[in-house]
Parts: structure tokens; sequence; C-alpha cells
């Protein structure tokens, strides 16, 4: 473990000066940061009206999921992104060889590799509107639904990372993903919103098909303190079984791997 630690440092310190050489990178993604959640606050006000709630949900209920969705889409942005998207570059290339012959293990190295500062306006306004958002609307954030919600937010992570790599790892068999994953990320936008907005076929295909519904949803409800101790379970065993499912879904796929050299 200490290896893996003091290697990831050097991964990302190497990461970050590297990017750090274009510094105006991070007042444009800023910009493009406010740009985006100001697109996302104006399309909610359209479904709001003085007073209203909608599918259970005051304006300030719903600003807490926002937040928890920009927060996800800024780490995105952060690390998986740029990690995950040069699995296909790595395969069409044949640079995957290099990668399976390093001493360490393959699946670590390409998730965690680079570290892009730029998605970090993105997390930090997104927890910036879960705090705001969450006080206005009357939660009381003690030190038990902090804790909740940090946990409810790591299975988040998880789950998206795992859906995020499991459709990289595919690229082994069909070399060009690209589009699968930004059906992906467009998909990922009903996040936005609470999922008891979305019409009844719609609310089960997010919750058991495609699990929107536990990347933002779920911890707002911990966060508001309205989450039942059954959905706070069931995210984190999904976010278990999806890293298992990564996992094994990797192993898996690299036995049909043939190398830039056979």
């Amino acid at each position: 473990m200490h290896r893996y630690l003091r290697t990831l440092a050097r991964f990302w310190s190497a990461s970050l000066a590297a990017e750090m050489e274009y510094p105006a990178n991070f007042v444009l993604e800023l910009l493009a940061e406010v740009g985006n959640l100001a697109g996302s606050l104006f399309v909610l006000s359209l479904l709001y009206g003085p007073g209203q709630n909608l599918g259970g949900w005051s304006w300030d209920a719903a600003l807490v999921v926002l937040g928890f969705y920009t927060l996800l889409e800024g780490l995105t942005s952060t690390l998986f992104q740029p990690n995950l998207s040069t699995i296909v570059t790595h395969v069409q290339n044949g640079t995957l060889d290099f990668v399976l012959l390093k001493p360490i293990d393959s699946q670590f190295w390409l998730s965690v590799r680079t570290f892009s500062p730029w998605g970090l306006p993105g997390m930090a306004m997104g927890a910036g509107l879960i705090l705001v958002a969450a006080l206005r609307a009357g939660a009381v954030l003690g030190p038990g639904t902090i804790a909740a919600a940090a946990v409810l937010l790591l299975a988040s992570a998880a789950i998206l990372y795992s859906l995020w790599f499991v459709i990289a790892a595919t690229s082994i068999w069909f070399v060009k993903v690209w589009n699968a994953t930004e059906v992906l990320r467009s998909t990922l936008v009903a996040g936005r919103y609470p999922v008891s907005v979305y019409p009844a076929g719609l609310r089960a295909f997010f919750t058991f098909v495609l699990p929107v519904a536990f990347l933002t949803t779920v911890p707002a409800e911990a966060v508001l303190g309205r989450a039942s101790g059954s959905w706070m379970v069931a995210s984190v065993v999904l976010a278990a079984a999806c890293l298992v499912i990564s996992r094994a879904i990797w192993r898996y796929a690299l036995r049909f791997y043939t190398s830039a050299s056979s």
C-alpha cells in the first residue's frame, strides 16, 4: 500500500507540473463551470413555480441534488475522463503493452496516472452549492449526517468510476468506444434532478438499470436527513459490487488483448 501511495503522489505531482504550464486553462475552466452551473440552474428554475414542490422536492432540496451532480462532474473531469479515455488510445496504438509490463497493477496505473486540476473548480462549486442549499432547506449538518453523506459520496464516485472503466475496458474488443462514453455522460445528465421528478418507467430505469439515483439523489437525501437506512446500505453494496465487476471485466478483457508485437 505504501508503494502505491508513493507512486500515486509522483503521478499527480508530475501531472500538476505539466498542467500548470498553462495557467490560463484554469480561468477558462472556471468560466466554463460557472456557465454550466448557470445553465443547470436556469433549466431547473423552469420546473419550479413560486412555493412549488416537484416530486416532493423543494427548490433548495433540489439544489442539493444539483450540487452532488456538479461535484461528480468535476471529479469526472479531474480523474475519470483524463485517465480512462486514454485506454482506447493505448489499445489502438499498442502502448498498452508497456502498461502491462510495468511492475504495478495495470488497472491502478490506467485509472490514476493523470490528475487534471481543471475539474477542481466544479468540485468546489458543487460542494459549496450542497452546503448552502442544505442549510437553506433546513438540514441539520451534524457529525452523523456529514459522515453518512461522505460515505455515500464515495459510493457514488465508485459507481461512476466503474461505469466509465467498464465502457473503456470494452475497447479491447471494439476499439472505438468513445461514442459510448459520450452516451453515458449524456445519460448521466439526468442526475442533475431528483429521480422522483421522472415518470415511473424512467425512475425504475435510473434506479435499477443505470443507477443514476444512487449517484446524486440518495446522497442528497442523506444530507437532508431523510434517507432510509435500506437505500444507504444498498448504495454502499452497489458500489462494492460495481468495483468487483469492473475488476473482473478488466481481467477477463486482458485475456483477449493481443499485443502490438503479436
